[in-house]
């Protein structure tokens, strides 16, 4: 009997260890999208996205897929620039806002702008947390918690495969030609 208790309790720990949940009602809890777009301004066929992307991308962005953690190309990885969505190439966050969360996963305590992110309620694996999506395209992108650094205190939880990076000169962007 004690032993099934602390198995339990081990199971309930690793669970939730990097990745906490966020309670409906919480204060700095984000406020999840009232009803969910009928379209996007990037719209393409299941098959269209299968090609553009590869099979890592496909199933984190389009089947809502998680990389392991400690895996993404953008972990550890801390370069000045913009992260863009990888299946539209919309401007998600920058490099200044990304922190070291130790969950896993890159994290960032802010998007470039509020509206380039959608949130959803995801009540699944016996949660309750809110997962992110890019307003453009409406791909997966990661979860947001309520555990970050200050100001914002938020945690943009996000997937590596769901991520581009472009590098930035200071804080002005490389002008493309």
């Amino acid at each position: 009997m004690k032993l099934t208790a602390i198995i339990s309790v081990i199971i309930i720990a690793l669970t939730q260890s990097g990745c906490r949940r966020v309670e409906p009602g919480s204060v700095a809890a984000p406020q999840p999208t009232k009803g969910v777009p009928m379209s996007y301004e990037v719209e393409k066929s299941e098959q269209q996205w299968r090609e553009d992307l590869t099979r890592d991308q496909y199933n984190v962005l389009r089947e809502g897929g998680t990389e392991k953690p400690f895996t993404g190309k953008y972990y550890k990885f801390f370069e000045d620039g913009v992260y863009k969505c990888g299946a539209c190439g919309e401007e998600l966050f920058y490099s200044k806002d990304k922190f070291d969360s130790g969950c896993g996963w890159p994290a960032f305590a802010q998007p470039t702008q509020r509206e380039n992110i959608e949130e959803r309620i995801d009540k699944s694996h016996g949660m309750v947390r809110t997962e992110i999506r890019c307003a453009k395209c409406g791909s997966h992108l990661g979860h947001v918690f309520t555990d970050g650094p200050a100001p914002t205190g938020l945690r943009y939880c996000v997937n590596s495969a769901a991520l581009e990076f472009n590098a930035m000169i200071g804080t002005e962007k490389k002008e493309e030609k």
